[in-house]
């Protein structure tokens, strides 16, 4: 501490060993922070073989298409409903709703678990509810609108389907 003219000790603070420290600090994060990838690479998949394509699909998958009108189907079987394409048109997705409650609930009394949760370490502590196979996969027009495409999703999550699978699809 330096002494003023008065006589009182003047406060002074050596900076040097915490720029030390901070070099030292510096140093180590510079060592341990991960390197960047220099390139992302992504699986493109493949054309699919004669024996992919004539496989049966899964009979729990459900597949809910909206045709260019705004018709709602579930797995290209049923008609359960529309949503507007335009502007001022009417929607209905409650047949869609209750239909997949319906499913839903026909699961949980046959007990139709998603494949392979069995094996799962946590299936013993899962509820019921969690162990049924509620997955549903929309499949919607390019050129369609994203509002018709949403109404659907809020009916399917409305219903209890989890998780909610998109596609785009370039249907006639």
């Amino acid at each position: 501490m330096g002494m003023s003219s008065s006589g009182r000790a003047v406060p002074y603070i050596n900076v040097t060993p915490l720029i030390d420290v901070l070099l030292v600090l510096l140093i180590i994060f510079m060592v341990i922070t991960p390197l960047k990838p220099t390139r992302f690479e992504a699986l493109v998949p493949r054309e699919a073989t004669e024996q992919q394509k004539q496989a049966a699909p899964n009979p729990n998958t459900l597949l809910v298409s909206i045709s260019q009108e705004g018709k709602i189907r579930l797995n290209d079987k049923e008609d359960l409903g529309t949503v507007a394409t335009f502007e001022g048109g009417a929607d209905n997705t409650a047949p869609l709703s209750r239909r997949l409650l319906a499913i839903f609930q026909e699961r949980r009394n046959n007990r139709a678990y998603k494949a392979g949760i069995e094996s799962d370490p946590n299936f013993g502590s899962m509820t019921e509810d969690q162990r049924i196979e509620r997955t549903v996969f929309i499949k919607a027009p390019r050129a369609l609108r994203y509002e018709p495409v949403v109404k659907v999703i809020d009916a399917v999550k409305g219903a209890g389907a989890t998780p909610v699978g998109l596609q785009i699809d370039d249907l006639q």
